[in-house]
């Protein structure tokens, strides 16, 4: 039952807090491993592409906003090298976005980051507690937690 110390409304306040510092954390790192222009938005789009590549169109479906908007950020991910266009081999009337090379290496990267920021979270809290957070968020999240569909679910 919420109490007066701790309010309903604290809840998803202290979670969004907690995933903002690890993302904030995650892309000061990335930055310094020399990836200053990734934006955490950007995460989501090379997950999305995916490792076949997809069209803008498909991309705005798994990424939950309009092709245009799918396309814009296309375009400045392709501006900065972590992605590019190529035609579809099964379909020479289509274009492919695919992850290149710099797009894998951020991607790898902040596989690493990330992994360093659970060690920090564990030497913090303690490594049963973080081992328990995980569990019970699991527990109270939707089967489905991973989803690549929040930039349009954030701005929608």
């Amino acid at each position: 039952m919420a109490t007066p110390d701790r309010p309903g409304f604290a809840l998803p306040l202290l979670l969004l807090a907690g995933f903002r510092t690890l993302i904030d954390d995650l892309h000061a790192e990335l930055a310094r491993q020399g990836h200053p222009e990734l934006r955490p938005a950007h995460g989501f789009v090379l997950q999305a592409v995916g490792v076949d590549g997809t069209t803008a169109s498909e991309l705005g479906q798994r990424l939950g906003v309009s092709k245009q908007a799918a396309g814009k950020t296309v375009d400045r991910l392709v501006a900065l090298g972590y992605l590019e266009r190529a035609d579809d081999p099964a379909d020479a009337r289509r274009k492919l976005v695919r992850v290149t090379e710099r797009g894998l290496d951020g991607l790898r990267r902040s596989a690493v980051v990330f992994d360093e920021l659970r060690d920090r979270w564990a030497a913090t809290l303690g490594p049963d507690r973080v081992a328990a957070l995980e569990d019970d968020l699991r527990t109270v999240a939707s089967a489905n937690f991973f989803r690549l569909d929040v930039p349009g679910w954030f701005g929608g």
